[in-house]
């Protein structure tokens, strides 16, 4: 009799399973602290202020940083470079020899751009060189700007500088005291009014140190400065003139 066929049945491993993991939100970057203390014009700590979040508290954008410094510098050339082409010259015209005989070359005028003193060819011509950054960009960027700074513990604030005596030598060794080295010191100041011109004018002659409102500071001058020195009131009429 024939054998009845047995058939096996394999039993295949099973698969493990695979847990799907949630997906992770992004980590922020940690935010530097953004209370800072307030000096006084002696070098002594008064109270501590909290800095405006939305001004100090940004994450780095090199990107943007990058676009807004060149458009800063594009904006500062005057784009006024001129040559003389050689039909603006002061020359003669004449035929400077003969046409033919002579066995050179048949020129017509001093004026050729081969000959000295005559026009330039494919010279400079007046041309504007500006570029254009949205104002929510060019804000953002100076935001940027000064949020790197503070991380970087470049940024100190200071109150009373008004009450010093408007001369140049106290406002040199209050500023010896509050950084050490007035080498590319940014002071940024309230915006302009007569309480604080004797400020401006004690410190304007001191080498290394520029002085800009809070209004009109821009995130070149801001990279460019290795200390920026607030004044406490420049504070807050930079979150009154930027913040809506």
């Amino acid at each position: 009799m024939p054998r009845a066929k047995v058939e096996l049945k394999t039993t295949k491993p099973a698969k493990p399973k695979v847990v799907a993991k949630k997906a992770s939100k992004k980590e922020l970057p940690k935010q530097a602290g953004l209370k800072l203390s307030v000096y006084s014009a002696t070098g002594r700590v008064l109270e501590s202020i909290t800095l405006p979040k939305e001004i100090f508290g940004l994450p780095e954008n090199k990107q943007l940083l990058t676009q807004a410094v060149r458009v800063y510098l594009a904006n500062q050339r005057a784009g006024t470079a001129k040559s003389k082409s050689r039909g603006e010259v002061n020359i003669s015209t004449r035929k400077i020899y003969r046409q033919k005989g002579t066995g050179r070359a048949r020129h017509g005028a001093a004026s050729a751009p081969i000959f000295v003193g005559g026009g330039v060819a494919f010279g400079p011509k007046p041309r504007d060189y500006s570029l254009k950054l949205p104002q929510a960009l060019k804000r953002k960027a100076l935001f940027t700007a000064l949020s790197s700074k503070l991380k970087e513990g470049q940024i100190k604030i200071v109150a009373g500088l008004e009450k010093i005596e408007p001369k140049t030598k106290n406002m040199a060794q209050t500023f010896s005291k509050l950084d050490g080295n007035n080498k590319k010191l940014l002071l940024v100041t309230p915006p302009y009014s007569e309480k604080y011109v004797n400020v401006v004018k004690a410190a304007r002659n001191i080498e290394g140190v520029e002085i800009r409102p809070s209004n009109l500071i821009n995130t070149y001058e801001v990279l460019k400065s290795s200390q920026l020195l607030f004044m406490k009131e420049a504070v807050s009429s930079l979150k009154e003139n930027f913040i809506k």
